[in-house]
């Protein structure tokens, strides 16, 4: 494969590059001005999805994999909110967007990334399953930690994405984020007293 020509690949590496400055737009409606990129909301998406895929017996590895890909599509859809869909048509097909993302790239290579982002919007597979819990899980923490810097309207996407994690190991991972606080992690690093 590395004799093949990897310009496509490059080009959609840049294209990727593009999540790191695209907002997730629903936190707009709870006030944020700033809110966290797509790129941010993905990376801590495929840690959580290792976890709870570790939680749950499945693979880590590839339980991240997929979180990875989740929302590459979002590149060129930018990211829209719930509220948005509904006067929007629905959601474009992610299948349909990474198959024109990934037409040029050498054949082995667009197979891959073609089934990994079918697995993840199969919902099947136990990887999948837990990588969507991820996805929930990423949101319910992302609104605690804004919450947490004053933001009351939070509360609603910590509620929902709550209510939408279905795994053992996500729901149990929920209930620990959910009694500890934002800034605990550092609290403990530096040895001072539990609050």
């Amino acid at each position: 494969m590395a004799d093949e020509d990897l310009t496509p690949v490059a080009r959609f590496l840049y294209e990727a590059g593009t999540l790191k400055n695209t907002k997730r737009t629903g936190w707009w409606m709870a006030g944020i001005k700033d809110p966290e990129s797509v790129a941010d909301h993905s990376w801590r998406v495929a840690l959580i999805a290792s976890i709870i895929a570790k939680l749950e017996d499945a693979d880590p590895a590839k339980a991240a994999l997929l979180a990875v890909w989740h929302d590459t599509g979002e590149t060129r859809t930018g990211d829209v909110n719930h509220l948005g869909k509904k006067y929007s048509g629905g959601e474009a097909d992610p299948r349909d967007i990474v198959a024109d993302q990934v037409a040029s790239f050498p054949e082995g290579l667009a197979q891959v990334v073609l089934e990994v982002v079918a697995e993840y919007e199969a919902k099947e597979s136990p990887e999948a399953v837990c990588a969507r819990d991820a996805d929930k899980l990423e949101c319910m923490i992302q609104g605690i930690e804004y919450r947490d810097q004053g933001n009351a309207n939070a509360q609603r996407w910590i509620d929902n994405s709550r209510a939408r994690i279905v795994t053992k190991g996500g729901q149990a991972l929920a209930d620990a984020v959910l009694e500890t606080g934002s800034l605990d992690w550092l609290r403990a690093a530096l040895g001072e007293p539990k609050r």
